[in-house]
């Protein structure tokens, strides 16, 4: 495993308020962001494709296991 799939953390939406930018049940890409983690705000790729800040209450993270992380994270590259 590389250093990049090694820090590449992944949460699932359960919540939203604008079904545009993000969709309950759908898989997002975490971004590192120890500022917003501290205001419990999480940093993600949403529907757009921007990072973007949304409350960590909209998210459960997932623990993927390294072979789904494996074949899902160039999705996330090309998105």
């Amino acid at each position: 495993m590389n250093k990049q799939e090694q820090a590449t953390q992944f949460a699932i939406c359960i919540y939203t308020h604008d079904s545009d930018l993000l969709t309950p049940r759908m898989v997002y890409r975490v971004l590192p962001d120890e500022d917003a983690a501290k205001s419990n705000y999480i940093r993600v790729i949403d529907n757009e494709g921007e990072d973007y800040l949304y409350p960590a209450d909209y998210f459960v993270l997932a623990d993927l296991p390294r072979s789904v992380t494996t074949r899902i994270l160039p999705v996330f590259h090309t998105a």
